[in-house]
């Protein structure tokens, strides 16, 4: 399976359409393969980041808000949204490969 994470100064970015860094990690059975990607993208841009998941093939995407069309058009693609996570990004990751990471959770922030 493979996640994509918003990023914002190393907490999970507070909106979806204007994030301009994401995590992409893939796992399988609770287990992180391979090193996590950290992209820079270009521009802030809802079209472009969902194109990117499309792309990459993404299972899951883990972010703080999300808008409702977008979250329906993840929803149609058979794309897990965990949405309104607070906190920082990589207990979000570690939680959602261990399976223990449910939209609206509240993380420690990171230092």
């Amino acid at each position: 399976m493979k996640l994509l994470i918003t990023v914002q100064d190393d907490q999970v970015a507070p909106r979806f359409d204007l994030t301009t860094e994401v995590v992409i990690a893939e796992y399988d059975r609770s287990r992180l393969r391979g090193e996590p990607r950290y992209l820079i993208l270009p521009r802030k841009s809802a079209e472009d980041l969902c194109d990117l998941v499309v792309k990459e093939g993404i299972t899951c995407v883990i972010c703080g808000g999300i808008e409702d069309n977008l979250h329906k058009f993840f929803q149609w693609k058979k794309i897990e949204v965990l949405d309104n996570i607070i906190g920082a990004h990589v207990l979000a990751m570690q939680r959602a490969i261990a399976g223990q990471l449910e939209a609206g959770t509240i993380l420690p922030m990171s230092k």
